[in-house]
């Protein structure tokens, strides 16, 4: 099995973001808060939410993108297919190791989803 992520495995437009946070359904952790949302498509996407109110400095909050993409692309093929996965950090100042990362993405996406399904039942079928 391939792990790479594909530009498109990526969430680009301000559209998507946007239907993402009207729409989606969200979970929170002690390191994520995860905002999830069918796409129509047959692959999930990720997009991310780091700014700058968290970290003022561009290497600390590139690295903390770089570590949720990574956790992402590991887990990938544990997430359910077809939809979009929006992480934002769950504090200011967080220091995220990889492996707690990709448990809580599974756990808080699988929480999020199950959440959507309940709210749109005709949709997620």
């Amino acid at each position: 099995m391939k792990l790479r992520f594909r530009p498109h495995h990526r969430m680009k437009s301000a559209r998507d973001f946007a239907r993402a946070y009207r729409q989606g359904s969200r979970a929170r952790g002690a390191l994520l808060r995860v905002v999830v949302v069918p796409n129509g498509l047959e692959h999930t996407r990720l997009g991310l939410s780091v700014g700058r109110s968290v970290w003022r400095h561009a290497v600390r909050r590139n690295r903390v993108r770089r570590l949720f993409r990574e956790a992402f692309r590991l887990e990938r093929h544990a997430l359910p297919p077809g939809i979009d996965v929006v992480l934002i950090p769950a504090e200011k100042a967080l220091e995220p190791t990889l492996e707690r990362t990709r448990r809580e993405l599974v756990g808080l996406v699988g929480k999020a989803w199950r959440r959507y399904g309940e709210k749109n039942p005709a949709e997620r079928a």
